[in-house]
């Protein structure tokens, strides 16, 4: 259905005259549970994918205090479910001063990895923001540096207004749907054919996997040209397993709680074996930020949780058919890939990453892939981000691609280019925490 057609259905009037608000200095904002902004307004589900319902300027700040001086608009969108239904969604976007219509476009992917509204960035990435412990806030200065690059960012809430992290499908459809958004938007006025890049790392990386693998069939009019897939979580299942009774272990109770609100079958299986400790974990996990999580839950092993051995629930259909759901490789991704993976990576298994990027190189995707010999999960995505940055831009700047490129002989650490880079961020970093206006400047 076109806008012209949806605006004549009863109730969605609105379409086509989409309000705007104005920045609203020293604004304080309400979580998006409360927020009216994120409420979509009567009939918007005739809208078509992308379809901007309302937008506003806003503050960011670094981790809630420190006001930046960066352009955002939040845009909220129409999107939809893995199931088909029509959904909203909210997307942050920065622009640099004076860009072109046609400059490149980043879709950053955050690592939200929780429940909470609190971890989303439209939320988290605003000044007066309490959002402690959300990773969000961290990450601004990476996407502070793609800025810098004189790129325009899209910071979607991929996990959607009910935080539903680890769901399969669903952070491609937001994060394409945020970008058809974002060049739709008369307040941004993008050109419909600017370069896109996608870029995430962990479970942001996880939700890029999504839309690099989803944007030819779902978006195939977006000029997407390159996507980096930072540790990308590739199979849920098997990450559940490896940090369950580990200091990560909030890691996957998060994605339990979030997933049982997704599967009912899941849900099933938690509301008949979960002990009465179980089920109150699960629930607290709904209000609880990433870090919150992972310091509250160091070495808790879920089969304590439980009436069975963990073993025999994690072999029951119910489970084993969502963990077989939610896994990457459904589809070879249209643009070329940058996959970064830690070998000794203390959350994120190698062994899954490589099997991944199997199935992509057989699928026939243009796949480099840097497999790092000497970092670790953490330390890997600021070390690999002028990597990353340097390879979207040559992404932008239509130069030759080095398809099936496996590097394993010279890790990020070991590399002079990295640290030309991480002097550029460190620079970035001195600004972002005295409030002061980063300058354009090339990685």
């Amino acid at each position: 259905m076109d806008l012209g057609s949806a605006a004549n259905v009863a109730g969605a009037e609105w379409i086509g005259r989409t309000p705007h608000e104005e920045l609203d200095r020293g604004a304080r904002p309400e979580l998006p549970a409360d927020d009216p902004f994120y409420a979509p307004p009567a009939g918007f589900q005739h809208a078509a994918p992308g379809t901007v319902l309302r937008s506003r300027d806003v503050e960011l700040s670094f981790l809630g205090v420190i006001p930046q001086r960066l352009h955002a608009t939040q845009l909220l969108y129409r999107s939809t479910s893995r199931t088909g239904v029509p959904e909203a969604a909210v997307t942050t976007v920065i622009v640099p001063p004076d860009a072109a219509p046609d400059c490149p476009l980043v879709s950053y992917q955050c690592a939200i990895d929780a429940i909470t509204g609190r971890c989303f960035p439209s939320y988290a990435l605003r000044r007066h923001a309490k959002a402690t412990g959300s990773l969000a806030q961290l990450e601004l200065l990476l996407i502070t540096a793609a800025v810098a690059q004189g790129w325009a960012v899209s910071i979607p809430d991929h996990e959607g207004v009910e935080g539903m992290w680890g769901a399969p499908y669903e952070p491609g459809y937001r994060i394409l749907d945020g970008l058809r958004a974002a060049l739709e938007s008369e307040q941004l006025n993008f050109s419909p054919e600017a370069p896109i890049g996608l870029w995430g790392y962990s479970g942001g990386g996880l939700a890029t996997g999504w839309a690099a693998e989803m944007c030819e069939s779902y978006a195939p009019e977006l000029n997407v040209v390159g996507a980096v897939l930072g540790s990308p979580v590739g199979d849920l299942g098997h990450t559940f397993q490896r940090l369950n009774g580990t200091m990560f272990s909030g890691l996957p109770a998060l994605v339990v709680a979030a997933l049982a609100d997704i599967y009912p079958g899941l849900n099933r299986v938690i509301a008949e074996h979960a002990t009465r400790e179980g089920r109150k974990l699960l629930d607290r996990l709904h209000r609880m930020t990433t870090v919150e999580a992972v310091l509250r839950l160091i070495g808790t092993d879920m089969e304590d949780l439980v009436d069975l051995p963990l073993e025999q629930i994690l072999a029951m259909s119910e489970v084993s058919e969502v963990f077989d759901d939610i896994k990457l490789g459904t589809a070879a991704p249209r643009p070329p890939v940058l996959i970064v993976q830690a070998v000794h990576d203390e959350i994120i298994s190698v062994d899954d990453i490589d099997a991944l990027a199997d199935t992509y190189i057989t699928g026939g995707a243009d796949v480099t892939y840097h497999r790092d010999m000497f970092c670790d999960h953490l330390l890997l995505h600021p070390m690999s981000a002028p990597m990353a940055l340097r390879w979207l831009g040559d992404r932008f700047a239509e130069r030759p691609l080095t398809a099936h490129l496996v590097r394993t002989k010279w890790p990020t650490l070991l590399n002079p280019m990295t640290y030309v880079g991480m002097a550029r961020l460190a620079g970035i970093g001195f600004k972002m925490v005295t409030g002061r206006t980063v300058r354009h400047r090339r990685l």
